[in-house]
C-alpha cells in the first residue's frame, strides 16, 4: 500500500507539474484572446459610430434639401400675386379714394416683397442683361431691332 501512495503521489505532482508548465501557455492564449476581443469590439464600436454619423449628416442634407423644394415650390405659387399686384400699381388713378387703395396696394406688395426675401428669395435684375437659361426664363422671344439678340 504503501507503494501504491506513492506511486499515486508521483503522479499527482507529475499533474501539477504538467499543469503548471500548462498555466501560463493557457493564460497568454486567454489574455491573447481577450485582446482580440476587444479589438474587435473596438472596430465594431467606432464603425457603428462612423455610421452614426453618416446618418445624421445624410438626414441633415435630406431635411434641407425638402425645406428648399417646400420653398421653390411654395414661391412659384406666389409669384403670379406678386405680379399681378405690379399691374395694379401702374395703372392711373384720379380719385383721392382711388389713390388712398393705390397706396395701401403698395404697402400689400412691399409686405409681399419683405416676406420672400426672409424666405432666401431676391430678385435677379433681368431687363437688359443677356439671357441666361441659368438665371432666366423665357416665355416668349421676340424679334426687336432696337437690342442685341438674346437680350432680356
Amino acid at each position: 500500500m504503501d507503494k501504491k501512495k506513492e506511486t499515486e503521489k508521483e503522479v499527482n505532482e507529475a499533474e501539477e507539474k504538467t499543469a503548471a508548465e500548462e498555466a501560463p501557455e493557457t493564460q497568454e492564449s486567454a489574455e491573447d484572446k481577450l485582446r482580440q476581443e476587444l479589438s474587435e469590439q473596438k472596430d465594431k464600436y467606432l464603425r457603428l459610430l462612423a455610421e452614426y454619423d453618416n446618418y445624421q449628416k445624410r438626414t441633415q442634407r435630406e431635411k434641407a434639401a425638402r425645406y428648399a423644394d417646400a420653398v421653390v415650390d411654395t414661391v412659384e405659387k406666389l409669384l403670379p400675386i406678386g405680379d399681378n399686384l405690379e399691374r395694379a400699381l401702374k395703372t392711373e388713378v384720379t380719385s383721392e379714394d382711388a389713390v388712398k387703395f393705390k397706396e395701401g396696394v403698395e404697402m400689400v406688395m412691399k409686405q409681399f416683397y419683405d416676406a420672400l426675401e426672409k424666405l432666401g428669395v431676391k430678385p435677379i435684375k433681368a431687363e437688359g442683361e443677356q439671357f441666361d437659361p441659368n438665371v432666366h426664363n423665357a416665355v416668349m422671344h421676340i424679334e426687336d431691332e432696337n437690342v442685341d439678340d438674346n437680350t432680356v
